[in-house]
């Protein structure tokens, strides 16, 4: 089976679904476990693959299979057990693993999980070696060994991984306690995150701390900041910030309870890291769905923003080409790359409190230099899904509308990955304006291609 032919597995963010079910059914684990293995360049000694997860109730057994896999081929396997997604990255680099696997669907319930896979120096896999794994699995001519998969050890890394996170705040001086509440969404931050802060001197609220293998991110953690939200306010915290699940991205909360998003830490960061002279070619890099409010507010900073595809490995390698310093989404993963080149959720708070430590300045005034604009987002139905370049009413509509827009806005119009629909979406100074764009572009989609 040819690369092009090979079915995918990997999304966004790894191979992803409903834990026991194809693919993350055990036949298809231990496959692809054999193929990582196999798709490493040839070396002189046996392949070692590095194994962290988060808290989910399926984490063990796919570890087992997936290790059952690796070993097969005669890779040598070794578990750090429950660990944020970045400590695999960082590990897999410093201790000279080949492969660095994560046991995680990030953010979702706990039915579901994924694997997603860290080269041996520390950066996502990209679509091209993805592919190749994808054609392994799915040749036909090989198959998977019998017998039963055996549970790995857990060695404790974890204390490496936050040694190297001090790092961060090895330079600002120390002030009053700060009381900061932490919520862990119940993931692979739980055991390690609370009693890290405590120890740099912070006094710690902590929730989402307690994981019973069922409640990862139920109701909290980064995509449910309401609940952190009430506890800083009730605490009289300074701020609060919210992990997802697998630890690999931060959302905060100011004081007054107020959401502080990517975008908001992209601005302040940079600005910071510009101050000091450590912001690679005064130029970060978002993606596609960061508010045109970030950009502008960049560029009067002095500060270029590039755009990548949606998803922080997509970042990543237009950071990597670029050679850049920092990046990320607007929901929560970021990169500084002088620490890691993937989102790290206690990387992104400890930057931040940097920040705060160094300005002078509460989150929430940092968060205020970012004036977000209206955005709209219009989906048509569509019967096909053509080059837009090659519809003249339609690129003609586009034009339109991003010439009035120009310079204070922006206009995004693309096909959805997964269903019959075009997304039009409009960001500018006026919400009533810019709905009416939004919908002057939709009636021109509708009556050349819905």
């Amino acid at each position: 089976m040819s690369l092009t032919e090979s079915p995918r597995l990997f999304g966004t963010d790894g191979v992803r679904g409903a834990a026991g079910r194809p693919p993350l059914d055990r036949t298809t684990i231990r496959r692809l476990g054999m193929a990582l293995v196999r798709a490493l360049p040839a070396a002189d000694r046996p392949a070692r693959l590095l194994v962290g997860r988060d808290t989910r109730e399926s984490g063990p057994w796919i570890e087992t299979e997936l290790a059952h896999g690796a070993t097969s081929v005669g890779a040598s396997v070794v578990s750090v057990g429950i660990i944020p997604t970045p400590a695999v990255a960082f590990l897999a680099r410093e201790k000279g693993y080949d492969l660095g696997v994560v046991i995680s669907a990030s953010h979702n319930p706990f039915e579901d999980n994924g694997i997603k896979v860290f080269s041996g120096r520390g950066e996502k896999f990209g679509e091209a070696i993805e592919r190749t794994v994808e054609a392994i699995v799915a040749d036909a001519t090989w198959s998977t060994p019998d017998g039963e998969a055996r549970p790995l050890e857990p060695v404790d890394e974890t204390p490496a991984y936050l040694d190297h996170l001090r790092s961060v705040l090895c330079d600002v001086p120390r002030t009053d306690r700060v009381a900061l509440a932490v919520d862990c969404a119940n993931g692979a931050t739980a055991p390690a995150a609370p009693s890290f802060f405590r120890d740099l001197g912070y006094e710690v609220h902590a929730i989402g701390d307690q994981p019973t293998g069922r409640n990862i991110n139920l109701d909290c953690g980064s995509t449910h900041p309401r609940t952190l939200a009430h506890i800083v306010v009730e605490t009289g915290a300074a701020l609060g910030v919210a992990f997802d699940g697998d630890g690999d991205r931060a959302m905060f909360v100011d004081q007054h309870g107020r959401i502080v998003d990517g975008d908001a830490v992209l601005l302040m960061c940079a600005k910071q890291l510009q101050r000091e002279g450590r912001l690679a070619h005064q130029t970060v890099c978002a993606t596609v769905m960061s508010n045109i409010g970030l950009e502008i507010a960049l560029r009067q900073a002095g500060i270029d923003l590039v755009r990548s595809a949606v998803g922080d490995k997509y970042v990543m390698e237009e950071m990597l080409a670029r050679g850049l310093s920092l990046g990320g989404e607007q929901s929560g993963h970021v990169i500084f790359s002088d620490y890691l080149f993937t989102g790290d959720g206690l990387c992104t708070a400890l930057n931040v409190l940097r920040t705060i430590a160094l300005t002078g300045r509460s989150l929430a005034e940092l968060a205020a230099d970012l004036v977000t604009y209206p955005q709209v987002l219009v989906n048509v139905r569509v019967r096909i899904k053509p080059d837009l370049a090659t519809v003249p009413a339609i690129e003609a509509a586009v034009a339109r509308v991003s010439a009035r827009v120009d310079g204070q806005g922006r206009v995004l119009v693309r096909y959805s990955g997964t269903e019959p629909l075009l997304r039009v979406m409009i960001e500018g100074r006026d919400q009533g304006e810019i709905d009416a764009w939004a919908h002057e572009i939709a009636d021109v989609v509708r009556q050349e291609i819905g």
